[in-house]
């Protein structure tokens, strides 16, 4: 008895500390079960809660479902079909909207219905694509990071059983978290995407 107590705390502490849903996944299809994940570092390690950008809170003011909190899945199952399905959604989204930085007259506005934007309306119109298409909003997040030359980005970050891959408008391929340029900086968090964590 003692030694089931011991043996449930441990499993408590390690779901704490690979993230509350990292011990089962889903695909789109929301089919739940247990799998084996890659290393902790895979995954992107959020720090204590900080300010969301202040256009994204714009943003949900006028997109309440795009901002609401999910009960889905955290973690999605790579399998061939879900790689070609964010490789497909990254590679459209990147070719349909016309790169154009927000007018500083105008300020900073996020968009998920536009045919030009800059990055963060990239990540926020395939956000709203691969939901559309069955993907757990949980699983979905936005990060902003600053590029080697010190500019603002924006990007969608999913986590899978390979870990934290990212979807970057600058590039066709999908990359894992840490093998891009980018220098991170803040995170939304999957159970509730109006709250943002510091990286």
């Amino acid at each position: 008895m003692m030694v089931d107590r011991v043996v449930k705390v441990a499993c408590v502490a390690l779901t704490l500390s690979l993230g509350a849903q990292a011990v089962y996944a889903a695909s789109p299809a929301g089919m739940g079960r247990s799998l084996q994940l890659p290393p902790a570092s895979s995954f992107i390690k959020a720090s204590r809660a900080t300010l969301a950008p202040f256009a994204f809170i714009r943003f949900c003011r006028s997109n309440q479902s795009d901002c609401e909190a999910d009960r889905g899945a955290s973690i999605v199952e790579m399998t061939a079909e879900n790689r070609r399905t964010l490789q497909a959604v990254n590679a459209s989204v990147n070719r349909s909207i016309k790169p154009v930085n927000d007018s500083p007259a105008q300020g900073d506005v996020w968009s998920a219905d536009v045919t030009s934007g800059d990055c963060e309306d990239f990540a926020l119109i395939k956000r709203r694509q691969l939901v559309a298409q069955g993907w757990p909003a949980r699983s979905l997040r936005i990060a902003v990071a600053r590029t080697r030359s010190g500019e603002g980005h924006a990007v969608l970050v999913v986590k899978t059983s390979e870990g934290d891959l990212v979807l970057d408008n600058r590039f066709s391929t999908i990359r894992a978290w840490d093998k891009t340029d980018l220098s991170w900086e803040k995170i939304q968090s999957g159970d509730n995407p109006r709250l943002w964590f510091g990286i």
